[in-house]
């Protein structure tokens, strides 16, 4: 059977990195919205340069286009069997869309959907985001407290050094949670009355959380 998994959870919840190792165990394509766009860009699609102009002029890329752009990934070859979906949708008017992709690519073939909500209380989420760092030139996410390089402030992949986001700061994150709560809220409710949305607790060690997700994944 098939297996979609859409995943919802607030910033810095550790959803990047549980979907990507959950993408590597199940062997489905880790998909995610921004990467999608920069690669529509970079290879110079109708979609891409639609995508560039208006991300050029400060606007959102329209809701139309990015669904087009995601339906186009989930009807390749490398998503018949699933996929890992992070970071979409994030509004009802997105999540109608998904349902509209899914049934053009899935027609009447049986399939397994869950919305796994990473659960987690706001302070923990703020001291993830205070230890934060990143590498700038692979992208590894690293945070001082809960999962640091091997040598300080060093990437264990490239040996360059780590680098803090100017908005990773309490005053900022609280702002952002605030945003996304309110936003989020409807769609978790959403799932929640069509017996889709799975919660874990996303508190606690990455190899705790990890555990709970396969166990929700298997479910």
């Amino acid at each position: 059977m098939k297996q979609e998994l859409i995943f919802l959870g607030p910033p810095a919840c550790g959803k990047g990195t549980q979907t990507n190792k959950l993408s590597e165990y199940l062997g489905f394509p880790h998909i995610d919205t921004g990467s999608l766009l920069r690669a529509e860009i970079a290879k110079e699609t109708e979609e891409g340069k639609i995508a560039k102009f208006h991300i050029d002029q400060g606007h959102l890329v329209p809701v139309d286009l990015v669904a087009t752009i995601i339906g186009k990934k989930l009807a390749e070859d490398d998503c018949k069997n699933g996929y890992v979906l992070d970071g979409y949708p994030r509004s009802l008017e997105q999540a109608e869309k998904l349902d509209i992709i899914n049934k053009n690519v899935d027609g009447d073939r049986e399939v397994s959907f869950k919305a796994i909500y990473f659960d987690i209380d706001t302070e923990s989420l703020i001291e993830r985001i205070v230890n934060r760092q990143s590498c700038p030139k692979c992208g590894e996410i690293y945070n001082k407290k809960f999962k640091p390089s091997k040598v300080e402030n060093i990437c264990d992949k490239c040996g360059v050094e780590l680098k803090t986001r100017a908005d990773d700061n309490e005053e900022i994150a609280r702002e952002r949670f605030n945003t996304y709560f309110e936003q989020t809220a409807p769609l978790v409710e959403f799932y929640e009355k069509r017996g889709m949305l799975y919660r874990i607790n996303a508190n606690g060690s990455i190899e705790e959380v990890w555990e709970r997700l396969l166990a929700a994944v298997k479910a």
